[in-house]
């Protein structure tokens, strides 16, 4: 499939509600996809992300602003000249047509060939891992069968950007987990450029080259699965990735290569930078980033254990509110519900966040 990129160029949205008051939904963002990159629009309900997938399809028309596929202004070309394919919540399959029939629907609208046709939908079949389905009804296929089919569907018109709209949101947990997979590997086996819209980190961080993480419209942070998470540039975006702790701090000094904190009375060289510049600062610790130890300058008492298997988690009653702590094998028996313990953090893996 050809590769192409795409641009968001100060992209803002407004609608009006039934009073005719002005809702900014989508407050001038920019952003760019490199060809055949995979990239999530990330964030909380209400942030604008579907509303922006919904622009780069051509639904909605933004208030301002530029959407460019390979260098080409799209906001004034309709939906079905964009070159674009959609795979929605809801997988849209015909009841009334078997599996062929509904990957081959969009080719026989754009008259293509029978021959190409039979070809293509061979093709795909192979490539989504439904081969010796075709003939089936929809109705005989699981969840993640169907979404496969309605994947099919999408790809087997060769588009040049593929659109996800959230499309895992109806499946149970295992089934997302196997379909965020096959998700992954499609896209790198046919290279297309490709825009997944979600509120699950999960999928988000699986995924996505790049993640855009969107916040009351606007974008709070742009960057790799591992940027935003080792170096969340703000609170929210910390959070909002993945569990972590927040403690108050003093930055004592902030060097070339690591920072200097006071955390209770205990000093600690920080092998990090602040993620961005602030006047106030806080220390974000994750679940594995912190520790019991009989040195550590937080006090505190068990207040719940969590058995996952690999790992424990303990939820911890500390002056800085609950703590959660990640402690893999071996586990310490001892360590029980009610345990008054000491905590200390790892400062190899600290993070050092403005304070919103």
């Amino acid at each position: 499939m050809k590769q192409v990129s795409l641009k968001i160029e100060s992209v803002s949205k407004i609608f009006k509600d039934y009073k005719g008051r002005e809702i900014k939904a989508v407050d001038n963002i920019s952003f760019e996809v490199k060809p055949g990159e995979f990239v999530t629009l990330l964030g909380p309900s209400g942030c604008g992300k579907t509303t922006t997938l919904r622009m780069i399809a051509g639904f909605e028309k933004p208030t301002s602003g530029r959407i460019l596929i390979n260098d080409t202004n799209v906001v004034e070309i309709p939906p079905w000249k964009r070159d674009t394919a959609m795979v929605f919540q809801s997988y849209g399959l015909f009841p009334h047509m078997n599996v062929k029939e509904n990957i081959a629907y969009g080719l026989k609208m754009r008259k293509i060939p029978k021959e190409e046709i039979n070809k293509r939908v061979e093709n795909i079949l192979k490539i989504v891992g439904l081969e010796g389905f075709g003939d089936r009804p929809p109705s005989s296929l699981s969840g993640g069968q169907q979404q496969r089919v309605a994947l099919a569907r999408a790809l087997v018109v060769e588009p040049s950007v593929l659109l996800f709209d959230e499309p895992l949101s109806n499946l149970d947990v295992l089934l997302r987990e196997q379909m965020r997979v096959e998700i992954k590997r499609i896209q790198r086996e046919v290279g297309i450029t490709a825009i997944y819209v979600t509120h699950d980190r999960t999928e988000a961080l699986t995924l996505s080259d790049k993640i855009v993480l969107m916040n009351k419209g606007k974008i709070e942070q742009i960057g790799t699965p591992e940027d935003i998470y080792e170096r969340p540039a703000s609170k929210f975006a910390a959070e909002f990735i993945g569990k972590i702790n927040f403690f108050p701090i003093e930055v004592l000094e902030i060097g070339k290569e690591e920072t200097t904190i006071r955390l209770k009375g205990k000093t600690y060289k920080i092998s990090a930078l602040p993620t961005a510049k602030s006047e106030k600062y806080i220390l974000g610790c994750r679940p594995e980033g912190l520790k019991i130890s009989k040195e550590g300058p937080i006090s505190g008492k068990i207040k719940t254990v969590v058995y996952l298997g690999n790992f424990i988690e303990y939820y911890i009653d500390t002056e800085f509110g609950e703590v959660m702590i990640k402690i893999v094998p071996p586990f310490e028996s001892e360590l029980v519900e009610g345990s008054e313990v000491k905590i200390d953090i790892v400062p190899d893996i600290a993070k050092i966040i403005p304070e919103d």
